[in-house]
């Protein structure tokens, strides 16, 4: 199943968290997979999050909710918070049919 992940957290940990996410994706748990990372630029969330707040946000595949702590606990030590929405993928052009199909 695909995640869309957040990653939030101060600007002075920027190094720490890198290199704890760069450790926890050199060798990805059995069924996990980093599909796109991105870094926001911008106020991600205006009014929730404090200044010089980082946002990082990616996009993953897990297979079991062990797969997605594996890789949200470490950085979750480094002082962030992590958090995972499921999103589910859909055709460019067929985005009514399968939301009719889905709402049964």
């Amino acid at each position: 199943m695909k995640f869309v992940r957040f990653v939030m957290g101060g600007a002075a940990k920027a190094a720490e968290v890198g290199a704890v996410n760069d450790k926890v994706w050199a060798s990805p748990p059995p069924g996990t997979k980093l599909l796109a990372s991105y870094t926001c630029m911008g106020i991600a969330f205006p009014g929730a999050l404090a200044p010089n707040t980082m946002v990082g946000i990616s996009i993953i595949e897990a297979e079991s909710a062990e797969g997605m702590v594996a890789v949200a606990y470490p950085l979750m030590l480094a002082g962030v918070t992590v958090w995972f929405v499921p999103v589910m993928e859909m055709p460019v052009a067929g985005e009514a049919e399968v939301e009719k199909k889905y709402r049964g």
